[in-house]
């Protein structure tokens, strides 16, 4: 008979790991949470405003459309017009509000007078601020050199 000590197996040890599992399900509940209250507190402060003529929305747009086709014949808004009216149109949208942009769209087609012509009516109007629309194309490589 042997006189020792009898070893003796450790019991389990104590798991020094974060379980993040639950922390990520409370953070991910708060933040829809926050995601569903966070539009109703923008407009908690109850206003009974003036009223008052200077607050008017402008009727008019800020854009007008004008077209000028393969044959030369102009649209404003898809309505043609003869240059006569094309001119006093492009006035009173002058005298409605002078900020707004025409959005030039001419046919390739169409000769390049046309479209100088077009566009110094509208100048003579007071509408300076002209955009020219393009449908945009393949892309081309540029060469290389």
């Amino acid at each position: 008979m042997a006189f020792g000590r009898l070893e003796r197996t450790q019991g389990p040890q104590p798991m020094s790991d974060i379980n993040v599992t639950p922390l990520v399900d409370v953070m991910l509940v708060l933040v829809v949470i926050f995601i569903i209250t966070a539009p109703l507190l923008a407009s908690t402060i109850p206003l009974s405003l003036p009223k008052t003529d200077a607050a008017q929305p402008a009727a008019t747009p800020k854009f007008v459309t004008l077209v000028v086709d393969k044959t030369g014949e102009a649209f404003l808004n898809d309505r043609p017009l003869s240059l006569d009216e094309l001119a006093q149109q492009l006035a009173e949208t002058a005298r409605q509000n002078p900020d707004t942009e025409i959005q030039l769209r001419a046919d390739e087609g169409v000769a390049y007078g046309k479209v100088v012509q077009v566009m110094g009516l509208a100048q003579k109007a007071g509408l300076n601020r002209i955009g020219f629309v393009a449908d945009p194309g393949p892309l081309v490589a540029a060469p290389r050199k």
